[in-house]
């Protein structure tokens, strides 16, 4: 095939799917309209050259959500991801664990006696399911701590993904993995050396973890691992080179600070740094259950965001008010054709 077939090929019309042909037929109003909106929207900021950032919030890993985002990962679909700590770990702890994770149909009835029932099995609940404090957190944190303390040992500086990074290319955890592993994002991002930004890690298992082992004296530097305002950093330094070349969307799943954190690196380029010359996000959308409120920002509409200098009067605007778990990967198969 010549390099001017090659291109023509890659050029052509991607065939949508059944899941889009469904959407795009039945969802036509409301909330259903916006989510084809949004996606759509997504598309065409990707094929006019942009990139997009996806933020995580909430226990969108142990929804499985890697089953969605790792191929949006593998398909360029996603630049860049911010995080909270519980996304992170929680994608390999599924990966590690699956198979004695527990769910829980029934978890509005349960009683308080049958909440300390599993933690009496060290089975951590997140609503309908159960992660095992052994298999899961224990079995990261074997492999952590031997990166730690080399680390530690050899004067060295990682932030936490690229810690987990580390641990993924190494191999440690392989004879673990139960589950395929191209439904786990943290590898599709680690094949890719995704950007990650994990602001407030510390307010994670792995978090805790790290604390326990500088107060008992395995870790000699808690400087090991690199902090929030070093991602701050590093985000800005990323934006600038990036939004140089093109243009960053901001795709939300869910409110908190793994959003929050990162959608002021314009507003701080711009008023702290001086930087007029940055644009701002190219495209905004977020899923939320936050219902608008006095002082909520999650729940806070995207116009809102005009005045702290996030975003810009003609940028893309979308709210999805619905489940990310079931918003989310409906909208990633329009995105890629499925």
């Amino acid at each position: 095939m010549s390099r001017s077939e090659t291109t023509s090929a890659v050029r052509e019309p991607q065939v949508k799917g059944a899941i889009s042909q469904f959407i795009k037929h039945h969802y036509r109003h409301f909330n259903a309209a916006a989510l084809v909106d949004a996606a759509e929207a997504y598309q065409r900021h990707l094929d006019s050259g942009g990139v997009m950032m996806v933020t995580l919030a909430g226990a969108m890993s142990t929804a499985e959500m890697g089953l969605s985002l790792a191929e949006m990962i593998r398909q360029d679909k996603i630049a860049a991801i911010s995080c909270t700590g519980a996304n992170l770990e929680e994608d390999l702890f599924n990966l590690v664990a699956h198979d004695h994770y527990e769910r829980v149909p029934h978890y509005r009835d349960l009683t308080p006696q049958e909440e300390q029932g599993l933690l009496d099995r060290h089975m951590n609940r997140v609503t309908d399911t159960c992660i095992p404090e052994m298999e899961a957190m224990r079995r990261l944190e074997g492999a952590l701590i031997d990166e730690w303390t080399r680390a530690d040992q050899a004067g060295e500086h990682y932030f936490p993904h690229q810690f987990l990074y580390r641990i993924i290319r190494s191999g440690a955890l392989k004879q673990y993995y139960q589950i395929d592993p191209k439904d786990s994002w943290m590898v599709a991002a680690a094949e890719k050396d995704l950007p990650i930004i994990v602001p407030g890690w510390e307010d994670s298992t792995t978090g805790n973890m790290y604390a326990g082992h500088c107060l008992s004296g395995d870790i000699k530097n808690v400087h090991t691992v690199r902090t929030g305002i070093e991602y701050m950093m590093m985000l800005a330094d990323w934006y600038v080179e990036t939004s140089a070349k093109q243009s960053i969307g901001f795709f939300q799943i869910g409110g908190g600070i793994a959003g929050d954190f990162p959608i002021c690196v314009v507003p701080m380029l711009h008023q702290d740094m001086q930087r007029p010359d940055i644009p701002v996000w190219g495209y905004f959308c977020q899923i939320s259950d936050s219902t608008t409120s006095y002082g909520s920002y999650s729940g806070a509409v995207p116009n809102e965001k005009i005045t702290w200098g996030k975003l810009a009067v003609d940028t893309p605007k979308f709210i999805v008010e619905s489940d990310a778990s079931i918003v989310a990967p409906l909208m990633f198969a329009l995105i890629l054709g499925q």
